[in-house]
């Protein structure tokens, strides 16, 4: 779940991918995401999480509930793919989410090793009224001439910035990465929070929008 503080309101949620082995049990992505990127099936497996996520969001609507946005993470392989605007308009279609209701996130890292051919595809996904998120943002090495070309709506400040915190350092690239969001008129949200610690400067600092343990942690959708 991702929540505002300062309305105290659930703001969205981010979809996210476990595999429950018959014998090996919990099997985290961290094991299996590479390999799927690796072999190309991450493209088949992203799909599914799009369909899979869409269809849930919806229910949850329908039913009154209002969950805000679902953040699905979308990896470089799957977006350069040539019919990947024509899936993501199919699926908005055939599940009648609606494309405020959702957020994809790409990773800086990703985003930065091919700028030139990824932000026409961005740009289409915009174009859509689907909200665009930054993973990971202060771990990629960024160019700033870039940053403002992108069409972003919000940077994801990535935890390993969060998890030190009051750490004097640490405090410092939070706050620089939450003005140069300010500075863009972009939105930003935290990951990672687990501490009230982290929660109260995060909020002294002008983020507002935080997910991690503090929050709630992965759980299936029935929970």
């Amino acid at each position: 779940p991702q929540f505002n503080v300062k309305t105290n309101r659930l703001t969205g949620m981010e979809a996210l991918l476990r595999w429950e082995h018959k014998s090996e049990g919990f099997v985290p992505p961290n094991m299996f995401i590479p390999v799927a990127e690796d072999t190309g099936l991450i493209v088949p497996l992203g799909l599914w999480v799009m369909k899979e996520g869409m269809h849930q969001i919806v229910q949850w609507y329908s039913v009154g509930l209002k969950p805000g946005r679902l953040a699905i993470n979308i990896s470089m392989l799957q977006l350069q793919q040539s019919n990947f605007i024509y899936l993501l308009e199919k699926l908005l279609d055939e599940t009648m989410c609606k494309a405020e209701w959702l957020e994809i996130e790409v990773t800086e890292s990703q985003v930065m090793k091919n700028p030139e051919k990824t932000i026409p595809i961005l740009q289409k996904i915009s174009q859509l009224g689907v909200t665009l998120a930054i993973d990971d943002f202060g771990t990629g090495y960024s160019s700033l001439s870039y940053l403002k070309r992108l069409p972003f709506d919000r940077l994801k400040i990535d935890r390993s910035f969060i998890e030190d915190i009051p750490n004097e350092e640490e405090n410092v690239v939070s706050q620089a990465i939450i003005a140069l969001a300010k500075s863009l008129n972009l939105g930003v949200i935290a990951e990672g929070v687990e501490t009230e610690a982290q929660k109260e400067f995060l909020i002294e600092n002008g983020c507002n929008d935080l997910q991690g343990y503090l929050y709630g942690k992965p759980m299936p959708k029935d929970e």
